[in-house]
């Protein structure tokens, strides 16, 4: 039997049988360092009113519109100490791929003045830096999915304090062979002028620009669907490009029970022999706590408590609208009579996401979400010799323990 299939067994057995009310497992202190065990195992469901495009792939005709998948079960370790040294090994068994594993190390002890080595999230993206256990929506926006750099092995220092911060980084491929790979750099400085308990006024600003290593690009995004298989937004295979960079604008606000957050991202594509090519989004969401909790705010990123009455649990309701344009390019006529058009740059289409969601925090342990998607995409069709929408719906379900 396979290593991560072992894995996985022991994340469900750890998820059924650890105490339902502590966050961490304490392991023991070792040479100096207190070690404890975390873990993440999420279950999803989705069932695709589909279009044009079957989203859970197959053929259009096989009567198949749901998938049901085991979505992630990680299984962490992390250490603190000796002294201002922290460290964590983490490892998804769902995807056979290791998650954070590197060592940080506090300068003068300050938590948020630090340097770190190993496989971490690079400095951009405010829902990507954010929890995944406690994502405001079952999956992240299209554009984060499309243009954050998440984990890569690679060397950071940041410095700030409670309001600002920012952060430098260099990195290469991803831990796990065979995936993400392209050598490049990053930064991010946020800034919060509004830093209360229940209040938070929050502005960021980042910068990624990475090796494309094979000479190859491929811009698409899922619509906001994790267990589908087919895109509607495609750029095709860019193989004459050199290198990615992306700015990433963020803000937020918590008012009490309520947190509004939006991230705009723009991203140009620098190619040989070709224009270059430059695609961009954004999104804008807001959640609101119906049993009155609030968030916190730490190193530039929220953060989600637990109940205030655990057996009552935690109530949230969210919408959020996505826009992608992966359009650089345009549709010429024919000189040739009788000829289909001419496609001059890269045509790879629109799309417009509505989400509405509901989470339910029971305990300190367990969530439910269910979040319903309504999709408005535009692509040239080379065959129609015109742009045709294609607009489906998605309801989705997830069931998460955590600890």
């Amino acid at each position: 039997m396979k290593l991560h299939r072992q894995l996985l067994t022991a994340a469900v057995a750890a998820a059924l049988f650890v105490p339902a009310a502590h966050a961490e497992v304490a392991i023991d202190v070792i040479g100096g360092s207190e070690i404890t065990f975390e873990g993440l195992v999420q279950a999803d469901g989705n069932w695709f009113d589909n279009d044009l495009t079957d989203l859970n792939g197959g053929d259009a005709g096989n009567g198949k519109d749901s998938e049901f998948e085991l979505r992630r079960a990680e299984l962490v370790l992390k250490g603190k100490g000796p002294g201002n040294i922290e460290w964590v090994v983490g490892y998804d068994a769902k995807a056979d791929k290791f998650l954070d594993t590197n060592l940080k190390y506090k300068l003068a002890g300050n938590a948020n003045h630090f340097v770190q080595f190993g496989q971490f999230k690079q400095p951009n993206s405010l829902e990507e830096l954010s929890s995944t256990k406690n994502n405001d929506f079952i999956s992240k926006a299209a554009v984060t999915n499309t243009y954050a750099v998440a984990r890569r092995l690679g060397g950071a220092y940041s410095i700030g304090d409670n309001n600002w911060s920012v952060t430098a980084s260099a990195f290469g491929r991803e831990l796990t062979r065979n995936l993400a790979h392209g050598s490049g750099y990053g930064a991010r400085g946020t800034w919060a002028p509004i830093n209360d308990k229940g209040q938070v006024l929050h502005f960021g600003l980042s910068y990624v620009d990475y090796d494309t290593d094979a000479d190859t690009l491929r811009v698409r995004a899922r619509p906001n669907a994790d267990l589908a298989t087919a895109r509607l937004v495609d750029s095709g295979n860019l193989l004459d490009t050199d290198r990615v960079s992306t700015i990433g604008a963020e803000a937020m606000y918590i008012g009490g029970p309520f947190k509004a957050q939006a991230e705009y991202y723009t991203s140009k594509a620098k190619r040989y022999t070709r224009d270059n090519y430059t695609s961009d989004g954004f999104y804008v969401s807001g959640l609101w706590n119906i049993t009155g909790e609030t968030w916190g705010y730490k190193g530039g990123t929220p953060t989600t408590g637990l109940p205030d009455e655990p057996g009552r649990g935690m109530w949230q309701l969210g919408a959020r609208y996505d826009h992608m344009d992966l359009n650089d390019g345009n549709v010429n006529a024919n000189p040739v009579a009788g000829r289909p058009p001419i496609v001059d740059g890269v045509l790879g289409g629109k799309m417009d996401i509505w989400t509405v969601g509901v989470n339910y925090y029971w305990r300190s342990n367990t969530k439910f979400a269910l979040n319903y998607v309504m999709v408005d995409s535009k692509k040239y069709n080379s065959t129609a010799r015109a742009f045709v929408n294609d607009d489906p719906n998605i309801l989705e379900a997830r069931l998460q323990f955590f600890w």
